[in-house]
């Protein structure tokens, strides 16, 4: 059987599967579906240093292929997540977690990355500064090389964990963008957000959503995620956790090929809550299939 064990700086994952923040949860909805220690680890629900009740409904669009969301980083706020999340998770998830941090400014990263720094539980800091849905913060510090880094800096500054940076695909040049962020001290990239679009209901003529456009995500972002990582892990010399359409075994690999160390699902987990189980189980025999021993060393193979 195939080794299925990556190592995501300095932390060893039994796999390279990790639900995506803003599919998961604080997982605890899944944990009562199956045993979620089987993940590599999860990012946990976007966070800010305020409780967020997110957009106006409705939030959510179909699409063929995927789906349009602009749920706003609802969330309990950091207090909330420390104080009463975390121990909760204690008693269901024993692997370290994947922090996912949100903000409105430099200073509020920088607050919710020093404050999560204490947190055992925590392994890595991921750091959203590409989240569509919010104005006047998320995307806004990830469309140019200079306020990625201003951020990734005073994270960087803030905390000793790992810090890796969630890139936005709704730019000129990533690859620019990434550089950036490894000049300032980013442990890895993560990469991508969702893309901006909408839907517009044809019997009130109106936009869907009530915030007009929202982040698509599922399978119709899937080759364009992959093309980012791809470019990406030429032009950084730190690991890249992949994600964006993925929806099956096969992507894992394709992903990892591309460039990735380790992957997130996504969208999928909303369609099918087994999506990362599955996932899972499916990746020996998937390796085998294509005389794969070690997964970690596949990572890059397609350059």
């Amino acid at each position: 059987m195939a080794d299925l064990s990556v190592m995501l700086s300095g932390i060893k994952l039994d796999n390279p599967i990790i639900p995506a923040s803003g599919t998961f949860g604080y997982g605890r909805e899944f944990s009562e579906l199956y045993d979620i220690n089987i993940l590599g680890s999860f990012s946990f629900k976007g966070t800010t240093k305020e409780e967020r009740f997110g957009n106006p409904t409705p939030r959510i669009a179909d699409t063929p292929s995927g789906m349009i969301n602009s749920v706003g980083l609802q969330n309990p706020g950091i207090d909330k997540v420390i104080n009463e999340e975390l121990p909760r998770l204690k008693k269901t998830f024993k692997k370290p977690l994947i922090a996912n941090i949100g903000g409105f400014s430099v200073e509020e990263y920088a607050y919710c990355a020093q404050r999560l720094n204490t947190e055992d539980q925590v392994g890595i800091i991921e750091v959203n500064i590409s989240c569509p849905n919010v104005h006047g913060g998320g995307m806004g510090f990830g469309t140019s090389a200079s306020s990625a880094a201003a951020v990734t800096k005073a994270v960087r500054s803030a905390t000793k964990k790992p810090v890796y940076i969630k890139l936005s695909p709704n730019v000129t040049d990533i690859c620019e963008i990434a550089k950036a962020c490894e000049a300032e001290g980013a442990d890895g990239i993560s990469l991508i957000n969702t893309l901006l679009g909408m839907r517009i209901d044809l019997r009130t003529k109106k936009p869907v959503i009530a915030n007009k456009l929202g982040g698509l995500s599922g399978p119709a972002i899937f080759p364009v995620a992959l093309g980012m990582v791809y470019r990406v892990y030429d032009a950084v010399n730190i690991p890249i956790m992949g994600m964006g359409g993925v929806s099956s075994a096969k992507d894992v690999i394709e992903m990892m090929l591309a460039g990735a160390s380790a992957v997130q699902i996504g969208a999928e987990n909303l369609v099918n809550p087994y999506a990362c189980r599955n996932i899972i189980n499916e990746l020996p025999e998937v390796c085998e299939r294509y005389g794969i021993k070690k997964i970690s060393e596949i990572t890059g193979g397609a350059h």
